[in-house]
């Protein structure tokens, strides 16, 4: 089993360096790891291109069009994803291995905890209090936080036609989940699969995060359910 790790990028020069050392220093190391150059206009394509990371272009701007370029341009049976913000553990895509090859699944996510932030100290609890809403909600099923999550390279293949592009209208990880779902795929979780991201999105833009962010939530599952 081979890995490739997606990181899509939009002005990260500030994190892309340890993100992508963290995923150099890996107890089992990635098969290839992909930076998707959103149009940056700062060093981060360089300093991802000087760390050994094969960067590709994506002009449409947008996580969803970036992160279907880094999937579409992946090689390899298991494509795992990751933000530049991200720190993961060294022991990250052996536990990515270990999960597919030992449990039926076809895509895996796992919490998130976010390092400078009030909320480190709940450690997993706000990421699996997220997760374990949508399922309660979903007749159990499980979704891929976008941070943390890695996919089968043939269920990307089946699903990528339905997938939303347009990133105002989904959360693009949640609508990922939902297309898996509606074509048969299971979706697993691994508690002990934990990644490190920076809260910066909650502090810089709360009003974004706590009313935006919900309203999308909701516009993501009735799309998906008028698609059914």
């Amino acid at each position: 089993m081979k890995v490739s790790v997606v990181v899509p990028v939009y002005n990260e020069e500030e994190y892309i360096k340890s993100c992508l050392q963290n995923l150099l220093n890996q107890t089992e190391n990635p098969d290839e790891i992909i930076v998707v150059d959103n149009n940056c206009v700062d060093r981060t394509a360089k300093i991802a291109r000087q760390m050994g990371a094969k960067v590709v272009k994506e002009e449409k701007q947008g996580m969803i069009h970036a992160r279907n370029k880094g999937f579409d341009t992946a090689s390899y049976d298991i494509i795992a994803r990751c933000d530049a913000d991200v720190i993961v553990s060294s022991g990250w895509i052996k536990r990515i291995k270990y999960n597919f090859v030992n449990f039926e699944m076809d895509a895996l996510s796992g919490p998130i905890v976010y390092y400078d932030s009030f909320l480190k100290s709940a450690s997993i609890l706000p990421s699996y209090l997220y997760l374990e809403s949508l399922r309660a909600i979903s007749k159990g099923n499980r979704y891929l936080l976008g941070p943390n999550m890695a996919i089968k390279k043939s269920v990307w293949l089946k699903v990528k036609k339905f997938v939303n592009l347009d990133d105002s209208k989904v959360h693009e990880d949640i609508d990922l989940s939902l297309n898996i779902i509606k074509a048969g795929g299971k979706i697993g979780y691994d508690s002990s699969l934990a990644v490190k991201a920076s809260s910066r999105r909650i502090k810089n833009r709360p009003e974004s995060f706590f009313l935006e962010y919900p309203a999308r939530m909701v516009k993501t599952f009735l799309i998906n359910k008028i698609k059914k």
